[in-house]
């Protein structure tokens, strides 16, 4: 029997490999390093499905030199590196990883919380350097977390993760998104406001929206003047979700007292002045990187990447009409 001939742009945890290569011819690039955007579309060419990821710009090019394939599927929940409407056109399914990183990525948010609010990593940098003498009443006096007021921007599956851990500390939970969402309400005790209110009166405010056009630079200028000078800004959906130019001003400026990121909005590049500020922790986008979540999310896309050569609608579909449109086809 003839096997699928399958292409992994990275390398992603043993088990989803040895589960595609059950069924598949499956060649893996064995670099741990993004492909270029040639290298991809030469490596695309003749497969029957690609395993990719959120750093794999997947535009209407590569789709073209993937002429045959059935399937991208991409391990992360987002997908704004795809052009879904062109795969759709051309018959292409594009499959994400929803919900098994909701916890990792919640529980992430929070260390950054706690250390942009308690000053972990400039403390860190204080020990190492052998600068500690002596126990002060001013040394690295940080924010109380307990009791203070959290605005969550985005009330889905990680955002209302994010917000329910939050009764362990007795917050009050604000927070805004396109509608209210009882769920979240039920779950959390949140209380819905507009954005604004969320702004000024938040301590704590977390991004939890995916990337779209009214999502894009949500947090700016604007909104950063809104905030409590005593205030922590988090971010762990999408880096372009903040005008980082802006935060870098605010933060220098002291507009709000610090900022916690997991993401940026040119990917790898940090805004210039970012790194020499010490209010802001910066994390390489390690919100889901935990061996439970990883494997999990490797798992998935292989799954999905399978139903789809199998000539089955993937249980992680965000284009069906692709599926149904193969159908027709028939």
């Amino acid at each position: 029997m003839t096997k699928w001939k399958v292409y992994v742009t990275r390398p992603v945890p043993q088990p989803a490999i040895d589960m595609l290569a059950e069924h598949c011819e499956v060649e893996v690039n064995p670099e741990d390093r993004v492909l270029s955007h040639e290298e991809l579309i030469e490596k695309v060419k003749g497969r029957d499905g690609i395993f990719c990821l959120l750093t794999d710009i997947i535009d209407a090019e590569v789709l073209d030199a993937a002429k045959g394939a059935k399937v991208f599927a991409n391990m992360a929940v987002g997908f704004n590196n795809i052009d879904v409407q062109a795969a759709t056109e051309r018959g292409i399914l594009i499959t994400n990883t929803p919900g098994v990183l909701t916890e990792a990525t919640a529980d992430m948010a929070w260390a950054l919380l706690f250390a942009v609010a308690r000053r972990i990593v400039e403390a860190d940098k204080y020990m190492r350097a052998g600068k500690y003498k002596a126990w002060g009443p001013l040394l690295f006096l940080g924010q109380e977390i307990t009791g203070k007021t959290l605005g969550v921007i985005g009330a889905g599956r990680i955002g209302t993760a994010f917000a329910r851990k939050a009764k362990g500390f007795n917050m009050r939970v604000l927070y805004n998104d396109v509608e209210p969402n009882p769920q979240f309400e039920a779950e959390t005790g949140g209380v819905f406001v507009d954005k604004d209110t969320l702004l000024r009166e938040a301590d704590f405010v977390s991004l939890h929206v995916p990337l779209l056009p009214s999502t894009y630079h949500l947090i700016g200028e604007r909104e950063l003047k809104l905030m409590k000078k005593t205030a922590i800004l988090i971010n762990t959906s999408r880096g372009p979700v903040v005008d980082e130019k802006a935060l870098v001003q605010a933060l220098k400026e002291g507009e709000i007292w610090g900022a916690g990121l997991d993401v940026f909005e040119n990917e790898p590049e940090m805004a210039p002045g970012l790194a020499e500020l010490d209010n802001v922790v910066v994390c390489p986008h390690i919100a889901s990187a935990t061996w439970d979540t990883r494997i999990a999310m490797a798992t998935m896309a292989a799954r999905n990447l399978l139903a789809a050569l199998r000539g089955e609608l993937p249980p992680q579909c965000v284009n069906p009409e692709a599926y149904y449109k193969r159908q027709e086809a028939k």
